[in-house]
């Protein structure tokens, strides 16, 4: 049995107790040996596979419901995989990088050592809350950082059971989990690094919290990312893969489809598609595969945007049949809305959501003006078979990542960063970037015995009159 959730005095005490005694760890150890390091992956992904049932029951608890299969699927397996990969390459990614040394200073040696950061803070949203601990923890314990994870009040049943599990086998001055630590408190300690994930809203704030301590942050927030179909991919095949990935997590992915671009000529189509497809995925929202909104304000700001749009004058397509929604599970149907104008609310924030506004369009120049009208996304999308033409979008764009032909498996790719840029998002992580982020790359300069720079020095001479004519003389010299 997992303990109940601390008072928020209590937890926030807890916190502090923790930072102070990871923050004297780090004087007494200031690097992690690599043999430890690996220790500590291997055993999170022990603690992962020994309780994958426990963390499926604890997540579905906390939506109220969510398809094991999603949860396996979405959030322990690439979660397993990324602690593989990355134990598989720290060895070469902690040793010391030879620089070059400038000609004028004839002898030197230059390395740069990766070294840890210190007591690194996380802080996970509830959309998915195990892979969005694990990941930046897996890319943080590698670089020989001390963690501390804080998840969201959403996410009770899963914090209160990793706290527990984790607790069980990994020391606190490592690893801890925090139930029921204020945001306030959490995000007030001068941490050497912090992670942040959710909304660009409440990354603002938080960027102004740490601001006191100068602690330098990793923001993954969200955004509007678009999907761009032309009319020379296979129609099928490109709804089955964008609604998996609209749809999966019932549209609370911060990397969802939330808009789609699709040739004037082929939209009836490409709804009548998207009906028959949704069908084949979901029979209807009592399923158990599709996932229920994460809580009744959620659910309520949804039917509110679907409101909207009929309000304003777009049209709302039903993907399913039944009923629209099932308020005691709160699960709402998927649909497609047509027919959007950018007063709309649908059009102005992100959806968070299973409803996906179709824009037709005709001319890829407009569409590219459009995205690019507005604040950068986390993701984009395109489909199509001509190389030129997905080239010309990621060129004349920009976002935190891109997935060609399919919707958000850039972000499954462990040697490949994951990050946002502008208002989705600043630095990454994932492999080997992850490593890089969380780490300090010490630069360090070896005298030589005999230093060419003892006659820079003054009182000034020919000499050096000699050496700056040989560099304005000699491009070669570097």
């Amino acid at each position: 049995m997992t303990q109940p959730m601390p008072s928020t005095t209590e937890a926030d005490a807890e916190a502090l107790r923790i930072f102070n005694l990871q923050s004297r760890a780090c004087l007494e150890q200031p690097e992690i040996p690599l043999k430890q390091r690996l220790g500590l992956l291997k055993t999170i992904e022990g603690i992962l596979i020994e309780n994958d049932q426990a963390i499926c029951e604890a997540i579905c608890a906390d939506f109220g419901n969510r398809s094991f299969h999603e949860t396996r699927i979405l959030e322990i397996t690439p979660s397993i995989l990324g602690l593989r990969y990355t134990r598989r390459k720290l060895k070469k990614w902690i040793k010391p990088q030879r620089r070059h040394g400038s000609m004028i200073f004839v002898g030197g040696r230059n390395r740069v050592i990766p070294q840890a950061k210190g007591v690194l803070g996380i802080i996970t949203p509830w959309n998915y809350p195990l892979f969005l601990a694990v990941s930046p923890m897996t890319s943080a314990l590698a670089a020989g950082n001390r963690i501390m994870v804080k998840q969201a009040a959403n996410s009770r049943h899963l914090c209160r059971l990793l706290h527990d599990r984790f607790s069980r086998k990994i020391d606190p001055a490592f690893v801890c989990f925090h139930p029921g630590v204020s945001a306030g408190t959490f995000s007030g300690l001068p941490f050497n690094h912090l992670v942040f994930t959710g909304s660009p809203r409440t990354g603002k704030t938080v960027m102004k919290t740490v601001a006191d301590n100068l602690v330098p942050v990793t923001l993954e927030l969200g955004g509007k990312s678009p999907v761009i179909l032309a009319d020379d991919f296979d129609m099928t095949k490109a709804v089955k893969r964008i609604l998996f990935a609209k749809l999966m997590n019932a549209g609370q992915t911060c990397i969802a489809p939330d808009y789609i671009f699709v040739p004037e000529n082929i939209i009836d189509r490409f709804i009548q598609t998207a009906r028959k497809v949704a069908r084949q995925l979901y029979p209807d929202i009592a399923s158990s595969d599709y996932t229920a909104i994460i809580d009744s304000p959620a659910f309520d700001r949804l039917m509110d945007t679907i409101a909207d749009v009929r309000e304003k004058g777009g049209r709302v397509i039903p993907l399913l049949t039944g009923p629209d929604t099932i308020l005691e599970h709160k699960k709402i149907s998927p649909v497609i809305v047509t027919g959007t104008t950018p007063a709309m609310q649908i059009m102005q924030e992100e959806i968070f959501g299973p409803i996906l506004p179709v824009i037709p369009y005709t001319s890829l120049k407009t569409v590219i003006k459009y995205i690019n009208d507005r604040p950068r996304p986390l993701a984009l999308y395109v489909f199509t078979r001509d190389r030129r033409l997905s080239d010309t979008v990621i060129a004349h764009t920009r976002s935190g990542g891109v997935t060609v032909n399919d919707c958000a498996l850039h972000v499954a790719q462990h040697d490949l960063p994951f990050g946002g840029i502008g208002n989705s998002g600043t630095g990454q992580y994932h492999g080997f970037e992850g490593f890089l982020e969380f780490s300090k790359l010490r630069p360090v300069f070896h005298q030589a015995p005999l230093s060419s720079t003892a006659a820079l020095t003054p009182p000034y001479g020919i000499f050096a009159d000699r050496i700056f004519q040989a560099i304005k003389k000699f491009p070669w010299i570097s």
